[in-house]
């Protein structure tokens, strides 16, 4: 079991030390790529260091804050190793009042706390209470880490942590628990096993096997063995540490040690000793010699070991974590002097390019609202490398609605709230998204692309449920109002209805007027009083007592009314409507409070019409455009300008359709981002023409039959 305290889904402590003020450390030798090139700058000086890890560029140290006590350090490491970020401060390193404290073994400074950086920014470290139980804190930033188990034992053991993902040994006699954290999963993974020697990357557990030189890939989430290798080792192996291609093992302390090479498929010798392992490296402390060595074997065999630093021989056998450590996943050494002065040294050894090696990505899913899925879309990605992304998303019509950067480190986390740069609500509908990363080190890139459907955004046109597809409104002889929903597919299934309407009742789908996000019905009674509904957002039908206000009277002089949208772009929809008895066409610019100001004559006889529907924008300029269809079978479109006016006629099609007796702009109905018509024939066909985006449609496709029983189609 696997429990998080005091906010685990806070920033990650990779991004607090990602943008620190960078500080020049002492390199103390120089980088591959510059030969002969020294490279020194001030080293970073410390009152001390009780314990040290290294990880994807953020270097974990126990050192004496101002206060004069002992916390857990955490500085960003530049990818040159030239330079760090001021110090974070985490976990509290020294003796609480009632007694319980970090675990400490002995070092050369006295008595140091074992570090276990996960290379994310996460640390790993062991607790002891008073009465000597103990258990095992990740951190995951300054102020919040979760126990690997959630229980107190006489002993534990951090044997890996890599990422999400930490193996613990604990209890006596000894179980060894796998534990994986994903931030956004509401399950997680944590399952025991009998303890052998383990290491974790990405989502694979490699572990030593019972038979001599065996190791099996175990996936972490299933629980599955996925591969078994003969390694060759002369032994039941003892320790295990891998980094991508390379899979280190040894049989002891002073044993035999080698390599497997998962490209190649086959395992080298290395020097023997307590050593931590890199990307095509390994790193030992001689002490009798008083250096630290380097071991490179990315070409797949073993070169001559070489001098990377001077480390004196010290008092403690195994000095690892205590006064050196290896990033494994940056490819640098630190290391702690007599003085206390931190020193980065770069390996050297070329690093494999930027790979992904675990995500954690959401569902194609996202309501902004919460009420039929998650409200934010949250992923995450892990490297094997530091590096920075950009997340981008798109809209249906291809246009960039939110741009998201981070890093360095070696996890892209991205959490989006549905929302544009500038704050707002995206449109419902489709989305894609991509995600670019680039390696910190220049060597690799990374690309993953997919789409989010959003829903409880901002509506689309005609829409009056919770989705981005146009719906429409039906009234039946018996009096029943019915919002018929758009699927995907282009047809129409599900239904949200209400009774009791009178007959002559006229609905106009209209926009949202307030700030629900769903958008309003406006319907003229036979009596002719104009009422505006509060939008349900399809969870319930509309009837004649629903929510509403009166907007006024005297509206059975229209024969037509109709919403093209924003047609004078003050951003609020706005009314068309035919004079009955002259024809003339007047717009009706929307108000605050759901008003609408003073008419104004737009066009003179426009009697030659059978059906007028607002379309919204189907030229793709912008700007929400008018339907014609004339009393031959001509469709005539009518451009919006932008001014509440339109320009010219065009005609669309000649001899179109002369059965249709209704005719609809249902907006996107296809969910191809193009603004559709719908139409009914008089034997109660229901048609579909897929608007082409240019001010035209495409041929119809016929959706539903027995649409006769309506009497009105809105």
């Amino acid at each position: 079991m696997t429990s998080v305290r005091k906010g685990l889904l806070a920033p990650l402590l990779a991004a607090a030390v990602g943008g620190a003020v960078l500080l020049p450390l002492s390199t103390g030798a120089a980088r591959a790529e510059s030969p002969g090139a020294e490279v020194v700058p001030t080293p970073v000086t410390t009152t001390g260091v009780w314990g040290l890890d290294f990880g994807g560029g953020v270097l974990n140290t126990v050192e004496r804050a101002a206060n004069g006590e002992q916390y857990v350090m955490s500085r960003r490491i530049s990818a040159d190793a030239s330079s760090a970020g001021e110090p974070v401060r985490g976990a509290f390193a020294g003796q609480y009042a009632f007694g319980q404290s970090l675990e400490r073994v002995p070092c050369d400074a006295g008595s140091c706390v074992t570090l276990v950086a996960a290379g994310n920014g996460h640390y790993g470290v062991t607790q002891v209470g008073s009465d000597g139980q103990e258990t095992v804190q990740v951190w995951v930033t300054p102020s919040s880490l979760y126990y690997v188990p959630d229980a107190t034992f006489s002993t534990t053991r951090i044997v890996d942590l890599t990422g999400r993902y930490a193996v613990v040994d604990a209890g006596s006699p000894a179980t060894q628990y796998i534990s994986g954290v994903q931030k956004y999963r509401a399950t997680q993974e944590n399952w025991t096993r009998k303890p052998t020697a383990a290491a974790v990357w990405g989502t694979r557990l490699w572990a030593a096997g019972s038979v001599t030189g065996a190791l099996t890939s175990i996936d972490i989430a299933q629980k599955k063995v996925m591969e078994t290798v003969a390694t060759g080792a002369p032994c039941v192996i003892k320790e295990v540490r891998t980094v991508g291609r390379w899979v280190y093992w040894n049989c002891g302390p002073a044993g035999a040690a080698g390599v497997y090479d998962r490209t190649a498929k086959k395992s080298f010798t290395v020097p023997s000793g307590p050593a931590l392992v890199g990307d095509g490296f390994l790193v030992r402390h001689d002490r009798d010699a008083g250096k630290l060595l380097l071991t490179d074997f990315h070409t797949g065999v073993a070169a001559v070991p070489r001098e990377v630093a001077d480390l004196p021989a010290g008092n403690t056998a195994d000095q690892r974590r205590l006064t050196w450590a290896v990033d494994k996943f940056g490819g640098d050494i630190a290391y702690v002097d007599a003085a206390h002065s931190l020193h980065i040294v770069p390996s050297g050894v070329p690093a494999q390019p930027l790979a992904k090696i675990a995500s954690d990505v959401s569902d194609s899913y996202l309501d902004m609202k919460g009420k039929y899925g998650a409200p934010v879309w949250s992923s995450t990605w892990q490297f094997n490398k530091p590096a920075t992304w950009t997340y981008t998303v798109k809209d249906w019509l291809g246009r960039t609605v939110r741009t998201m950067k981070g890093g360095p480190g070696t996890e892209a986390d991205v959490e989006w709230d549905g929302r544009t740069d500038a704050g707002e609500p995206v449109g419902n509908g489709r989305h894609t998204w991509s995600l670019q990363v680039t390696a910190e080190d220049g060597v690799g890139t990374y690309t993953t692309s997919g789409t989010v459907s959003v829903a409880g955004g901002k509506e689309g046109f005609h829409d009056q449920g919770y989705f981005s597809l146009g719906d429409l409104v039906t009234l039946n002889s018996t009096g029943g109002l019915t919002v018929q929903f758009g699927q995907s597919g282009g047809r129409f299934e599900g239904k949200s209805s209400g009774s009791g309407w009178p007959a002559g009742t006229l609905a106009v789908p209209f926009a949202d007027t307030g700030s629900d996000r769903c958008a309003e019905l406006l319907v003229r009674m036979p009596g002719g009083e104009l009422r505006q509904y509060a939008g349900r957002c399809g969870q319930s039908g509309y009837t004649p007592g629903s929510s509403h206000t009166s907007i006024g009277k005297g509206w059975q002089q229209y024969d037509v009314l109709t919403s093209p949208g924003d047609l004078n772009g003050d951003g609020r929809a706005d009314l068309v409507a035919r004079q009955t008895a002259t024809g003339d066409m007047y717009f009706y610019a929307g108000a605050a409070g759901g008003k609408f100001a003073a008419r104004v004559r737009i066009f003179a006889n426009w009697k030659t019409y059978g059906q007028i529907t607002g379309v919204g924008d189907i030229t793709g300029d912008g700007r929400p455009d008018l339907l014609g269809h004339d009393r031959d079978g001509g469709l005539w479109r009518y451009n919006g300008l932008g001014n509440g006016t339109f320009a010219p006629r065009v005609k669309v099609f000649s001899d179109w359709g002369r059965t249709y007796n209704s005719v609809v702009g249902i907006g996107d109905l296809s969910g191809d981002g193009k603004n559709d018509i719908v139409v009914r024939d008089s034997a109660g066909k229901l048609f579909r023409n897929d608007g082409n985006g240019k001010g035209s449609f495409g041929p119809r496709t016929q959706i539903a039959t027995g649409w006769q029983v309506y009497k009105g189609i809105f």
